[in-house]
C-alpha cells in the first residue's frame, strides 16, 4: 500500500485523493475546436517508414487543442522512430495559456481523458488498439472512462492501483504488474498518474520491445523538488533513474505575470521560451536540453 499526499496550498496542485474519481463526474467535454476534423492520421500504424521525410523542427505554438495534438501525434511518432521506449506528453487542459492550478482537478482528469481519447484514436490503428494498454490512476477511474470518453473503443482499459479498508486516510493498495499485463501488449499509456510509474516501466517494459507514453504525468513536481527526498525517497529518485532514461517529445508549460511567457518543445526540435506579443509567439530563448523551471522564470524570462 501507498500513501498519498494530502493537499497542500501550492502554485503546484496536490496529488488527488481517490475520492477524486467517482461517479458524480459530470461528462461534459469541451469542444477543442473540432477534433474530429483534423485528425492527423493513424501514425503509428507506419511507424517505422518514410524514414527519410523532411522532419520540421520549428514547429508553431499550437492554435488549438486540434493543432497541439497533430503535433504531439507526430512527435511522438517521430520519437518512435528514433527507438524512444519512454516518453513523456505534457500540456496544460483548462487552456492553452493556462497554469497548474487554473483548473479544477476533477474537471481537468476528465478534459485529459477526453484529449487522450482523441490522441489515441488519430495515431493508433484498429489492430494496434488491441495491442494497446491504457492505464489510468485507480479502479472507477476506469468505470468512467469505459462509460464516456472510451465508450466503444478496443483499447484495453486497466488501472495500477485500487482501493483499500484505509481509504477514507489516503491509502491505496498497488496491483501487481504481472495480474495486469499480458504477453500480447505492445504500448502503454499511462494517464495522468498520482503514482511511481517505475514500477511499470522496469518489470512490462525494460529488456522488451514495448513502449510506454506517461500522459499528463505532471513530472514537474518531481524535477522541481515539490516532493521532499526525505519523505519520498523513491519519488525524488526518478531524477536519477528514470528520468534520463525519457524523452519529452511535447510539452507546454506557461508562466504568468509581466514577465510571463511559455516553455515549449515538440520532438525532435529544440526546448523553446516564448512570449505571446500582439497575438503572436516569438522566441526568446531556445537550446537542446530542457531547462528547469526555477530557470525559466527567474533568469530567461526576466531577462529577455
Amino acid at each position: 500500500m501507498r500513501l498519498i499526499a494530502s493537499k497542500v496550498t501550492s502554485a503546484i496542485p496536490s496529488l488527488p485523493s481517490s475520492h477524486a474519481f467517482n461517479d458524480s463526474r459530470n461528462w461534459a467535454p469541451k469542444n477543442y475546436g473540432n477534433l474530429e476534423m483534423r485528425k492527423a492520421g493513424k501514425l503509428w500504424s507506419s511507424v517505422k517508414g518514410n524514414g527519410n521525410a523532411s522532419v520540421e523542427l520549428d514547429v508553431p505554438f499550437p492554435r488549438d487543442y486540434s493543432e497541439l495534438l497533430e503535433q504531439a501525434r507526430k512527435a511522438t511518432s517521430l520519437a518512435l522512430k528514433d527507438s524512444r521506449q519512454l516518453m513523456e506528453i505534457e500540456f496544460p487542459t483548462a487552456g492553452l495559456q493556462s497554469v497548474p492550478g487554473d483548473g479544477e482537478g476533477g474537471i481537468e482528469m476528465t478534459e485529459s481523458m477526453v484529449l487522450i481519447r482523441d490522441f489515441c484514436d488519430g495515431f493508433i490503428d484498429s489492430e494496434k488498439a488491441r495491442r494497446t494498454r491504457i492505464f489510468f490512476p485507480e479502479a472507477n477511474e476506469v468505470t468512467f472512462a469505459r462509460n464516456s470518453a472510451f465508450g466503444g473503443a478496443s483499447f484495453k482499459l486497466d488501472y495500477l492501483t485500487k482501493p483499500s479498508f484505509f481509504e477514507d486516510f489516503g491509502f491505496v493498495e498497488k496491483v501487481k504488474m504481472k495480474d495486469r499485463v499480458k504477453p500480447e501488449d505492445e504500448l502503454f499509456l499511462v494517464a495522468y498518474p498520482y503514482f511511481n510509474v517505475n514500477e511499470l516501466y522496469k518489470e512490462a517494459v525494460t529488456n522488451t520491445t514495448r513502449k510506454l507514453i506517461i500522459f499528463n504525468g505532471e513530472l514537474d513536481r518531481i524535477r522541481s523538488g515539490y516532493y521532499p527526498p526525505f519523505f519520498y525517497p523513491k519519488l525524488a529518485a526518478l531524477s536519477k533513474t528514470l528520468f534520463p532514461l525519457m524523452e519529452t517529445v511535447y510539452y507546454i508549460h506557461n508562466f504568468k505575470g509581466a514577465k510571463g511567457g511559455t516553455l515549449f518543445r515538440s520532438y525532435p526540435g529544440p526546448w523553446k521560451v516564448l512570449r505571446k506579443v500582439r497575438n503572436k509567439y516569438i522566441c526568446l530563448h531556445q537550446q537542446e536540453t530542457m531547462p528547469s523551471l526555477k530557470e525559466v522564470a527567474l533568469n530567461i524570462l526576466p531577462s529577455a
